[in-house]
């Protein structure tokens, strides 16, 4: 696997990524959020106020680390992510995949929550285009990327 540039959306610049322990749990559990993709970077920048910062990283893979990649969703996809935000932690350095974006995260939440069987999960997502990330879960994963830049961005 090839060096990657990757984007971190914030409030502020991240030199020094770190994983942060919050109130709820994200798809692949806590960790340190990027993306391949600058747009759904600037989404996360400016989801509050409108403005924010564009973090900008350098992603060199290390084989060496546990990395679970899910190119698209899948049932495993699901079952992880479920898994993630009732709470349960995983054992990996590196998750990839697809975002349960605002919409498909709805979905997801009432599959969790018994609202929606499994099957009604996927008929309601299968119109929807997931988004990409990449979560850091570990102090060994943080070394994989290095700070390039930061620059501010408007809605």
């Amino acid at each position: 696997m090839k060096d990657i540039i990757i984007y971190h959306g914030s409030t502020q610049i991240v030199e020094y990524p770190e994983i942060r322990v919050a109130k709820y749990n994200k798809d692949f559990y806590f960790g340190f959020y990027c993306t391949i993709m600058p747009e759904q970077a600037r989404r996360w920048a400016t989801r509050f106020t409108g403005k924010g910062i564009i973090n900008e990283y350098l992603y060199r893979p290390n084989e060496k680390l546990k990395t679970l990649i899910f190119p698209e969703m899948t049932e495993e996809w699901l079952d992880f992510i479920a898994s993630c935000r009732l709470g349960e932690p995983h054992d990996y350095d590196i998750v990839e995949g697809p975002m349960a974006n605002d919409t498909i995260f709805n979905y997801v939440q009432d599959f969790v929550d018994g609202k929606i069987s499994r099957a009604a999960f996927w008929e309601l997502a299968k119109f929807k285009k997931p988004t990409h990330q990449i979560s850091f879960h570990t102090a060994k994963a943080l070394t994989t990327l290095e700070f390039l830049k930061g620059y501010e961005v408007n809605e």
